[in-house]
C-alpha cells in the first residue's frame, strides 16, 4: 500500500517533533516516522536539567511525549515504523516501512539521529543513566566533587574531561594506546588541567556495581600489553568513542562525510545535495550533539520545507 503526503519526516527525536511542530502550524500535514526507538535517544536519559523552560529538571522519556503532544496537537501524524528503503532519485521521493508500507512525499526531512558507540560491555545498558553515560554536557552536573572516567583518546574525549574537570573531584581518561588522536592544542589544555589523570593502554571490561545498588561503583580495567587487571573506584563512566549516524538507507544517494554525517548543501543551510532533501539533528550536527541544538535543527528543516514546496 502506497500514501502521498507533502512531507514527510523520518526520526522522532526532539529535531523530528520540533520539525512535526512548525510544518503542522504551516499547514503540510506531516507525517513523522518514529523509527526503531520512539522518542530518540532521549528516552534513555534519566534527567535532563539543561533543556529551556524547565527549572525543576524534566526526564527524557517525560520531555519526548510532551514533544509528541504538541506536534500531534498542531496536526501531525505519528506512525510506529522504521524506514527500511529509501528512493531519492526522483519526485515523489519513496520511502518503505518495516511494516510493508511504502511513503511518497514531495519533501523529506531526514532527523534519524545518530547512535553512541558503547562498549557493549556486560550490564553496560541496564546501567545507562546510572553511572554510565555518553553525554558529559547532559549529565556531568550529576557528578560535581565525584570521581569520573571517560572512555577514548580523541578530541571528544579531551573535550568530555575538560568539562568534567570543572565538576568532578576527579577525572581518569582511559585510552587504549600510549598517545591521543586528538589535536595537539587540545591535549596541551588536557595535560596542564590537574584534575585530569590519564591512563594508558587500557581498556575497560566490566562495570563494578548495580542499578540495585546505585549505580556504577567502579571499573575493572585490562592492559592492552601485559592483560594484567586492576579496578578504578570512579561514580561514572563517560563513552567518547564516537557516534555512527542513523544514515545508511541514504549512502550513495546524499553527499556525506567520511563517517556519514550528512553534508548540507551550503554552511548553515538544511537543504541537504538532493533538492527538497532537509536534515536536522545530529545527522549533520558533528559538534554540539545536545536536544536543544537539535530541536532548533528542525525548525530550520521545517521552514525550509515550507519555503520550498511553496515555491
Amino acid at each position: 500500500m502506497t500514501k502521498h503526503v507533502r512531507l514527510l519526516i523520518l526520526g522522532s527525536g526532539p529535531a523530528g517533533y520540533t520539525a512535526a511542530i512548525y510544518a503542522a502550524r504551516a499547514a503540510l500535514d506531516p507525517v513523522v516516522i518514529a523509527g526503531p526507538q520512539s522518542g530518540g535517544q532521549l528516552t534513555q536519559t534519566t534527567a535532563i536539567e539543561n533543556f529551556p523552560g524547565f527549572p525543576d529538571g524534566v526526564s527524557g522519556p517525560e520531555l519526548m511525549d510532551r514533544m509528541r503532544e504538541q506536534a500531534e496537537k498542531a496536526g501531525a501524524s505519528v506512525v510506529e515504523d522504521t524506514a527500511v528503503s529509501a528512493d531519492l532519485s526522483r519526485r515523489p521521493f519513496e520511502i518503505g516501512l518495516d511494516s510493508g508500507e511504502t511513503y511518497t512525499c514531495d519533501a523529506l526531512i531526514i532527523a534519524t539521529g545518530a547512535t553512541a558507540r558503547w562498549l557493549n560491555l556486560p550490564h553496560e545498558e541496564e546501567l545507562r543513566g546510572y553511572g554510565v553515560s555518553a553525554c558529559a554536557t547532559c549529565d556531568g552536573f550529576f557528578y560535581r566533587k565525584k570521581k569520573v572516567a571517560v572512555v577514548g583518546g580523541g578530541n571528544s574525549a579531551l573535550e568530555e574531561a575538560l568539562y568534567l574537570a570543572k565538576l568532578a573531584s576527579e577525572v581518569y581518561v582511559i585510552h587504549r594506546r600510549d598517545t591521543l588522536r586528538a589535536e595537539k592544542a587540545m591535549q596541551e589544555r588536557a595535560f596542564a588541567e590537574p584534575k585530569i589523570k590519564f591512563v594508558w593502554n587500557t581498556v575497560p571490561v566490566s562495570y563494578i556495581g548495580t542499578q540495585a545498588e546505585g549505580g556504577v561503583k567502579g571499573v575493572v580495567l585490562e592492559n592492552t600489553r601485559t592483560g594484567d587487571r586492576s579496578t578504578l573506584d570512579v561514580d561514572g563512566v563517560f563513552m567518547a568513542i564516537g557516534h555512527t549516524p542513523n544514515t545508511g538507507l541514504f549512502r550513495g544517494q546524499l553527499d556525506m562525510d567520511d563517517a556519514g554525517f550528512i553534508r548540507p548543501r551550503h554552511e548553515g543551510s538544511p537543504m541537504a545535495s538532493v533538492d527538497g532533501v532537509f536534515v536536522a539533528g545530529d545527522v549533520q550536527e558533528i559538534v554540539c550533539k545536545q536536544a536543544v541544538t537539535a530541536a532548533a535543527g528542525g525548525c530550520r528543516a521545517a521552514l525550509a520545507a515550507e519555503k520550498f514546496l511553496s515555491e
